[in-house]
């Protein structure tokens, strides 16, 4: 594993227990690697990795070592994952892809190459293991939702309301490439297309910074990405999907909410709430219409067989723990993991047409490849980044 901070702690986690609950392939936790020697040595000792190191590049080229987590932040991606792929190693990546859209593209050519040759790779997207979520897609694919219509995506963090805090190099755009639009619309960009297993046609963006400056080393440092994005995705099944995300949301700690409206019923979810889902079933009776709560506990729930009685929740770190145990058996089987690099890539493209809709001030921004006659999107002006 790459990275031992925020992800690595979660990604260690998930390592540490998976085998306990799942049936997997046995693996070692073999080498957690970190720039600092003295930090990562305390942090192997806390999450079970058998040595360190301070050079991925030494430690990828090992005959050892099967599998790279890389776990760093997101200008370090492309580097490392290539490196690790050519080297024959499967690698898990942390979400989003990449950086830039050129990162993404030639991340996914070598991710393609590498597969050919059996190596396997997948991107971090861990919210499509929330039992809830993959229920919902479970409803979405058994047409219990008859066609969607519309669907609303609003992931809200309140982490940098404060106007005094600190600058970090997540408010780079450097080394993070985008704020809140990269970290997290990129969640729930991937909701979208997971739920409703579509495609984006077209896109039409908004992105904002509420504060320009923050505190750092050298006194008041210049914020170069968003606090806040917003974005209007026109899907190929004729469905509209509305995505809104900030950071400075204040009272919102981790707030992804998801409204699906069809036809024949709707969905609602708050990861805040992540062991339940809201479902309405507009087929029945009106009299008897209504939402009803689905505590999603129960054993005949996705990946709940394996956890505590009916009843008893599990929270967001499990969700991690679902997420290696399908990669492994994944790797065991000789199958692409979902989500895939192309997976990250759709994502990222997405993520660059926002920033092209904003900085152009431009009502939409036409994907690539998209199918003639497909419907045009609800129009938005932008303000600029």
């Amino acid at each position: 594993m790459i990275g031992y901070a925020f992800m690595g702690k979660a990604h260690s986690n998930a390592w540490r227990n998976v085998a306990s609950y799942f049936d997997v392939p046995a693996f070692e936790q073999k080498v957690l690697v970190g720039r600092d020697a003295a930090g990562v040595a305390e942090a192997a000792g806390k999450y079970g990795w058998a040595e360190t190191s301070t050079d991925w590049r030494t430690v990828i080229e090992r005959d050892d070592i099967d599998i790279v987590d890389i776990c760093a932040p997101g200008w370090l991606h492309a580097e490392i994952a290539i490196a690790a792929l050519e080297a024959g190693k499967h690698v898990l990546l942390e979400k989003p892809l990449a950086n830039t859209l050129a990162e993404a593209e030639a991340m996914t050519a070598a991710a393609q190459t590498a597969r050919a040759a059996g190596v396997q790779s997948m991107v971090g997207f861990n919210y499509r293991r929330v039992p809830a979520l993959a229920l919902a897609k479970e409803l979405i694919a058994e047409g219990r939702l008859g066609t969607v219509r519309h669907v609303r995506a609003a992931y809200f963090q309140d982490w940098l309301a404060d106007e005094s805090a600190p600058m970090t190099w997540r408010l780079k755009r450097e080394t993070a490439g985008s704020g809140a639009l990269g970290d997290i619309a990129s969640h729930a960009i991937d909701q979208v297309l997971f739920l409703l297993g579509d495609q984006v046609t077209e896109v039409s963006g908004r992105m904002h910074t509420f504060t320009t400056q923050r505190p750092g080393e050298a006194g008041l440092e210049e914020v170069t990405v968003d606090d806040a994005a917003w974005a209007t995705l026109s899907l190929s099944s004729g469905a509209i999907a509305s995505v809104e995300v900030s950071r400075v949301a204040t009272g919102r700690k981790n707030s992804l909410k998801l409204e699906i409206y069809g036809e024949k019923g709707a969905i609602l979810f708050d990861l805040e709430n992540l062991n339940e889902l809201g479902f309405l079933d507009a087929t029945v009776s009106v009299r008897e219409q209504g939402f009803r709560r689905i505590l999603v506990n129960e054993p005949e729930h996705p990946y709940l067989a394996a956890w505590w009685p009916q009843g008893h929740i599990i929270g967001w770190e499990h969700t991690f723990t679902h997420e290696i145990r399908d990669f492994l058996l994944a790797i065991d089987a000789g199958t692409e993991p979902s989500p895939s690099f192309e997976d990250g890539l759709t994502v990222q493209r997405i993520l660059n047409a926002v920033e092209e809709s904003a900085a152009a001030k431009s009502s939409i921004i036409q994907l690539a490849g998209t199918p003639a006659g497909t419907p045009t999107a609800l129009t938005a002006t932008s303000e600029g980044a």
